[in-house]
């Protein structure tokens, strides 16, 4: 599984006139399940994130994780983060999993996450969502559950 974290002071999903999912402080987490992804990798994934040190410690050290600042997840799907641009203009998407692969991997990601203790909302899989946010720092961090070419 791929996955694209930002910090965030705050972050939106919407789709149309609907709220799907709103935060404070935490992460927005745009993640993309890709061909032969497992749930035992979505929970690595959910793992490592809830742990990864990011937030600002009273020294000013990115020294703290999500649960030490009681943040909250924002997870919303992305599969074009699996684009392979190598070839030509037009970035082809073949290693993304199957939309339906993709959708219960997903929802298994944002579970594990709930799993470590965060509280999570979501974008709706599949959806033609707008995404508002404002980036804290800025921090964006990439992270794969595997090593791919």
């Amino acid at each position: 599984m791929r996955a694209l974290i930002q910090r965030v002071s705050q972050a939106k999903v919407e789709i149309g006139e609907r709220l799907t999912g709103k935060i404070g402080n935490g992460m927005l987490i745009l993640v993309c399940a890709m061909q032969g992804d497992t749930e035992a990798e979505a929970e690595k994934l959910a793992a490592r994130i809830s742990k990864l040190r990011i937030f600002k410690d009273e020294a000013g050290k990115m020294n703290r994780a999500i649960g030490d600042i009681g943040g909250a997840c924002l997870v919303v799907s992305q599969f074009t983060l699996a684009a392979d641009t190598s070839r030509g203009n037009r970035p082809g998407f073949s290693t993304a999993a199957a939309p339906e692969d993709g959708n219960r991997l997903y929802e298994h990601f944002s579970n594990a996450l709930r799993g470590q203790g965060l509280a999570v909302e979501n974008g709706e899989f599949g959806a033609d969502m707008a995404v508002s946010l404002v980036n804290d720092g800025p921090v964006t961090i990439w992270m794969d559950t595997q090593d791919r070419a």
